[in-house]
């Protein structure tokens, strides 16, 4: 990985007082593009200190990775004196300084107006669970929004889905909204009070994304479909020996060219005829799936993993084949990325470690590894 020559966010110092996901990774987000980012817990951790995964000594790989790069300040924040360290440190003079980022709100100790009475330039940052105050997670804001009931082979059931997408959209929005209120304050010299609640990212995106609009325009909700993809033709098919590979033709390029590798055009040319579908419009190809999917279907189950990759990879048709994380480490996917390089990170090891995904001049932005829980509270109270 090259070094970049330098880093947007110099010169600018966050105070994170933070939990979980989305507050630490907008943390993370910003200490990568250069920012000093300083994260305030509680003495012993905050909640997630030994939160799942954890390195074979107990050390939470978890918080470790959402708090690479940052400086680590522990206070007793039930006692006046560590709520003045902690107020001391957002509100310290200071160009890039005056930033708080937290999902610990709701203190009248350290609310905006608190702060903004010791430096009225500050920018607070408060990540919420529900708009109305109340508390959340992505997995009870995702079941609330409907997503689980889409997910999966439907028939009533509901599948929650594992990747935490809204608080990885949160924490992505709350880097940006700082930023931004950054650059403000750099040409008027006004502070900001930013307010994100969860539901507030999940909301937008579905309406953006039509989940919202169709129940407002005809009342329906979008089925669950199983590994179908909802509007054009894309599904799963199992090798001879057990390989999985997901498919994709989003457009007739791609059709035509799977007809061609499985050997069913003459076959797919008969049922666009005989049911009058039009197999060159991604509607009839999504309305047809299932029987298109059978006819492919015996092919892959005629070919093994190697053969399907093989004529797919001489395709232009959008495959991937199904893989674990563990398949992915083992296949040299990381080794073979300049996004990754190896870091030490104590209490856990040495270890592939991902930088920002841009490159800024051809060069990805890392940072160091996570700090030892209250290591730098002697330098910086």
């Amino acid at each position: 990985m090259s070094e970049p020559t330098g880093r947007p966010l110099e010169g600018i110092r966050v105070v994170e007082l933070s939990s979980f996901v989305a507050s630490p990774l907008c943390g993370l987000t910003l200490a990568q593009l250069g920012a000093e980012v300083i994260r305030v817990d509680p003495v012993g951790g905050g909640a997630d200190v030994h939160r799942w995964p954890l390195a074979p000594d107990g050390t939470s790989i978890y918080w470790t990775g959402l708090n690479r790069g940052k400086a680590s300040v522990t206070l007793d924040l039930r006692s006046e004196d560590g709520r003045r360290s902690l107020r001391e440190l957002v509100t310290a003079p200071g160009d890039g300084g005056g930033i708080l980022v937290t999902n610990t709100g709701g203190r009248d100790w350290l609310s905006h107006e608190t702060l903004a009475r010791l430096r009225p330039d500050v920018i607070t940052l408060e990540l919420l669970g529900r708009r109305d105050g109340r508390p959340g997670v992505d997995y009870t804001v995702n079941a609330a929004l409907g997503f689980p009931s889409i997910t999966g082979p439907g028939g009533g059931q509901v599948v929650n889905h594992a990747l935490p997408a809204w608080d990885v959209a949160a924490g992505l929005h709350a880097a940006l909204a700082v930023v931004a209120a950054v650059r403000e304050r750099d040409q008027t010299g006004r502070g900001r009070r930013i307010v994100l609640p969860l539901d507030d990212v999940a909301l937008p995106t579905a309406g953006t994304l039509g989940y919202l609009t169709e129940p407002q325009l005809d009342g329906s909700s979008r089925p669950a479909v199983g590994n179908h993809v909802y509007g054009t033709f894309g599904t799963d098919f199992t090798a001879s020996d057990g390989g999985r590979f997901m498919v994709v033709a989003l457009t007739t390029r791609h059709f035509h060219d799977l007809a061609r590798v499985t050997d069913t055009r003459e076959a797919v040319d008969a049922l666009e005829s005989a049911t009058g579908a039009d197999f060159s419009t991604e509607a009839d190809r999504y309305s047809y799936r299932e029987v298109l999917a059978a006819l492919f279907a015996r092919w892959f189950a005629a070919h093994t993993t190697e053969q399907v990759a093989s004529a797919l990879t001489d395709s232009v048709v959008l495959h991937e084949r199904y893989r674990t994380f563990a398949d992915v480490v083992a296949e040299g996917d990381l080794r073979a990325n300049p996004l990754f390089s190896p870091l030490d990170q104590p209490g856990v090891g040495t270890y592939l470690v991902a930088a920002h995904p841009a490159t800024f001049d051809g060069a990805h932005l890392a940072t160091g590894p996570a700090p030892l829980l209250g290591t730098d509270t002697d330098r910086l109270t």
